[in-house]
């Protein structure tokens, strides 16, 4: 597993002071890892779940039973499916608010936990301790299958087969490329900042740019300018690579955003191009799921 240089990490960080105790307590209510010091409360958005159906589940897979949350329209059914791939902490409370916004829209959001096998990244107080004790232990063909039989699932608790999409953030970002390229059932992807090029190895053997002539479904790539992790020249490589293989994919790239731009709960957050990015994937989802 390569490891995120300093710079990358330190980019994930705010430099805001708070006591231990109020950071701890603050977290451990919504699940968020350790490593996320603090949360940034004051911008954080909370959904409410008036008219949803919303729970949590468990997915017979193999290694053990998989914990998925999910959200939905009350009394839906033969729903739109959209399946939600977390950051590299785990799903936590916001990941589960994304959940509730699509069930807003009309989808069955669905966010599997796909460390369950390894580890609890909100146990983990550092973000290399989450990438060497827990990401690097998970493989790509393993995360896979998961998320097939989340599809599976899903079509049998609301969802219609017909109608599936994905959608991920930063590590889930180059998941739901791969991930387009696995299901050829999948209809629409988004990705958030996922990373796209790097070396290979046994888990992780192929990256986004080695896959973009396999797509089954269109995806739209959201990425930042300011990404200090995902260089530009790996974004324009990635353009030319979907050139090249004729997709009908797109990628955004917002000029002054850093990496995690959506993620309101961190320091990195954008406002004005997280809410642009959330109306484009609501547009693309709309425009090849209903």
């Amino acid at each position: 597993m390569k490891t995120l240089p300093q710079s990358d990490i330190d980019s994930l960080l705010p430099s805001a002071p708070m006591d231990r105790r109020s950071f701890v307590t603050a977290i451990a209510a919504a699940g968020f890892a350790l490593a996320v010091q603090p949360v940034h409360a004051q911008t954080v958005i909370t959904t409410d779940s008036g008219g949803l159906e919303v729970g949590d589940a468990a997915i017979a897979v193999a290694g053990g039973d998989l914990p998925v949350y999910f959200a939905r329209p009350a009394g839906g059914a033969r729903l739109p499916t959209v399946l939600v791939v977390q950051e590299i902490f785990g799903v936590h409370e916001h990941i589960r608010d994304l959940c509730r916004r699509l069930a807003k829209a009309g989808y069955l959001a669905v966010a599997p936990e796909l460390y369950f096998r390894v580890g609890d990244p909100s146990k983990l107080d550092s973000i290399p301790a989450i990438l060497d004790n827990i990401v690097a232990r998970v493989p790509d063909a393993q995360v896979m299958a998961d998320l097939d039989a989340c599809a599976a699932w899903a079509a049998e608790n609301g969802g219609d087969a017909d109608k599936l999409a994905i959608t991920g953030f930063c590590w889930g970002g180059r998941i739901t490329w791969l991930y387009a390229a696995h299901n050829p059932r999948l209809k629409a992807a988004v990705a958030w900042y996922g990373k796209l090029d790097g070396a290979p190895t046994n888990m992780t053997p192929r990256h986004p740019v080695d896959i973009a002539a396999r797509l089954h479904a269109p995806v739209l790539g959201l990425y930042g300018g300011q990404d200090q992790g995902i260089p530009l020249k790996d974004v324009e490589a990635m353009r030319a690579a979907l050139a090249k293989a004729g997709s009908r994919s797109e990628i955004v790239v917002y000029p002054d955003a850093p990496h995690a731009f959506n993620a309101d709960y961190r320091p990195s957050y954008r406002p004005a191009e997280a809410a642009d990015g959330w109306q484009k994937l609501l547009t693309w989802l709309r425009a090849r799921l209903e």
